[in-house]
């Protein structure tokens, strides 16, 4: 029998390391799943560790290093790879250079899953935040949606004059976003201890197409615990969705949740473009709702919508207009897919969940008789 070559025995380890660091994932993913105290002690203990540590090195960049680090990483996996088919082609490479190209995909995989599991997929099985803030959803008639529709459609025709808007007519969220959304997060932390803590910056993608083709708004990065936003959106949408991705930093990773969460962050914000943001992403969840249940009621509330406003509705169903298409449809399956996988077994769907909270929230709020405390 040959001797195995040094070059072998190192394929081997590493093939070895990298069935170990998976096995350690799926470890980490299965105990999670089944024991929610777990998971609940691991994001109070291992996960907002680090946060404090990578989410605070990473947000020193002023740029998004997840974003970096994928084109650096395509760009190094196709030139190795086409390095490859080249010396295959001239015969200066055998079966031994595509082994060990496959056991450093293998490797650097498993140590991108691992990276995966312990900076997200153990927290898809955190208590919610709704649970934790006894925030209760309960059935409601659409009489009762209704009347929350009306509610954020008047708070949105009140704040829509308060804000400053482009010469098309837009809403203009400003150059301060990121410290803002900070600062949301940070004082939405003194109203529910859940969000205590402090926050590294958000950060808009220098080149934003890569999520616009596939109808993302913003992505959490795990590999480098950032919050990414699609900074081309209409600028209504940026506040929000900057404060949706902060909220994953809390561990809170259902897309529900984290809306809610960006819900209350933005209209608790001092900031006026903020409570703008906040409360017409709300309508907009709200009345989706109520035009499936009531075409008619809802008709009558958009009818009430200041012409403002609706000027920001159209121009951001006309930029998501743009992006239509194959892609946008293959990543909202992959999307659906990936939320089902994770414990949200309606998948895209669940993102209607929001509303449910947003009622309840309301109900609250009326019951404790001080509007105020929604602005």
């Amino acid at each position: 029998m040959a001797e195995p070559t040094p070059h072998t025995s190192h394929n081997y380890r590493k093939a070895v390391v990298s069935v170990l660091l998976l096995a350690a994932s799926l470890g980490l993913l299965f105990t999670a799943r089944f024991s929610s105290s777990f998971a609940d002690w691991y994001v109070l203990h291992i996960y907002r560790v680090l946060v404090n540590v990578a989410g605070r090195f990473f947000g020193l960049f002023p740029f998004s290093v997840s974003e970096v680090g994928l084109y650096l990483l395509s760009l190094g996996f196709s030139f190795l790879f086409l390095r490859l088919i080249v010396r295959s082609f001239r015969k200066n490479a055998g079966w031994k250079e595509w082994i060990s190209f496959g056991t450093n995909c293998f490797f650097t995989a498993s140590v991108l899953f691992l990276i995966y599991t312990i900076c997200c997929g153990v927290n898809y099985n955190h208590v919610s935040f709704s649970e934790s803030a006894g925030i209760e959803t309960f059935p409601y008639d659409v009489e009762e949606l209704a009347d929350v529709c009306t509610y954020l459609t008047s708070q949105v025709n009140a704040l829509s004059p308060k804000v400053v808007r482009a010469e098309d007519g837009t809403a203009i969220m400003g150059n301060d976003v990121p410290h803002l959304a900070v600062s949301a997060m940070e004082h939405l932390g003194t109203i529910y201890k859940e969000m205590d803590g402090s926050y590294p910056r958000p950060k808009g993608l220098a080149v934003p197409y890569i999520l616009s083709v596939q109808h993302l708004s913003g992505i959490y990065s795990p590999f480098t615990i950032e919050a990414n936003y699609n900074s081309a959106m209409v600028e209504y949408n940026l506040p929000f969705t900057a404060c949706h991705e902060l909220s994953h930093l809390r561990g809170f990773m259902q897309e529900e949740e984290a809306n809610f969460i960006a819900f209350l962050a933005c209209i608790h914000s001092d900031s006026i473009e903020f409570q703008y943001s906040g409360y017409l992403l709300g309508w907009l969840y709200a009345t989706n709702q109520l035009y499936r249940a009531d075409y008619e009621a809802y008709q009558e509330i958009y009818g009430t919508l200041s012409d403002d406003v609706k000027c920001d509705l159209a121009a951001n169903s006309a930029f998501w207009r743009r992006y239509d298409g194959r892609i946008a449809e293959v990543a909202n399956q992959i999307n659906d897919n990936y939320l089902k996988a994770n414990g949200q077994s309606d998948g895209v769907r669940s993102y209607g969940r929001m509303t449910d909270l947003m009622v309840a929230y309301c109900r609250s709020l009326a019951e404790d008789h001080n509007p105020a405390h929604g602005h």
